[in-house]
């Protein structure tokens, strides 16, 4: 090969690769100034997302919401505590047996209460709400209980009916209707747990007496150190739910 056709074809090579290669021109940096913006844009609109739910609250509702987290905290605290000895006295071997047995008692009471069908006793509040104009409804009622249950009551009562996860208010009327038995007014709610938690949590800014009051009524939080609630529920067999067998129960799901 000559020289001058090898210079020849290292010109071409060189061409070739200046083509190819990127060159920064108006219209890259635009794309990648575009680029970068997007990206920032992304990431901060996801970032303020995320923040919105608890930036749009009141400072009540921050205040509802920190408490219901520290109360829920101090519930698991606990329950893992109560596991744990359980767990301990099971792997001592000293009485095993009376121990699982006692453990099984235990559970069976738990369940017992949980259910509704057998008393329960311990300190808690009262809670009696005065209504003249009748403007306290059944919808009211849910959102009294699910904030005692919020606050960690473990049994509660209103009016005469012992309120269970399968407890429903209706209205009919004036008249406020618990599993379809009518709750005398003024409204009479028991409710076991921590008296201090959950007389705080009726009375926070916002909360249970502040909106009874705004309807004309008057909500009365009295704390009791003992308190008795011997209201029942009547289990009814479910009509189409059956217990998983146990050699299936940890079975993944069918979609």
């Amino acid at each position: 090969m000559t020289e001058r056709a090898a210079d020849t074809r290292g010109d071409a090579w060189r061409r070739l690769r200046r083509i190819g290669a990127p060159r920064l021109t108006k219209a890259n940096v635009l794309v990648t100034v575009l680029a970068v913006t997007l990206g920032f844009a992304l990431a901060t609109q996801v970032q303020q997302t995320q923040e919105a739910g608890l930036e749009s609250l009141t400072q009540p509702e921050l205040l509802r919401v920190l408490d219901d987290v520290s109360q829920r905290s101090a519930r698991l605290d606990a329950q893992l505590g109560e596991l744990q000895r359980n767990r301990d006295a099971l792997r001592s071997g000293v009485d095993t047996s009376a121990a699982a047995l006692q453990q099984a008692q235990d559970q069976v009471d738990r369940l017992g209460i949980l259910a509704g069908t057998v008393p329960a006793t311990g300190p808690g509040i009262a809670l009696t709400i005065s209504d003249p104009g009748s403007k306290v409804t059944a919808v009211h009622l849910l959102d009294i209980v699910q904030e005692l249950r919020n606050a960690g009551a473990e049994v509660i009562q209103v009016g005469g009916v012992r309120v269970v996860a399968s407890t429903f208010f209706d209205d009919e009327g004036t008249t406020v209707y618990a599993d379809n038995a009518p709750v005398e007014r003024p409204l009479t709610i028991l409710a076991i747990g921590d008296s201090a938690t959950l007389s705080a949590a009726m009375s926070i800014p916002g909360g249970v007496v502040d909106s009874v009051s705004q309807r004309g009524g008057v909500a009365t939080v009295s704390i009791r150190d003992h308190i008795e609630i011997r209201a029942l529920h009547t289990l009814i067999p479910p009509r189409f739910a059956t217990p998983v067998p146990a050699a299936t129960a940890t079975a993944s799901p069918t979609p």
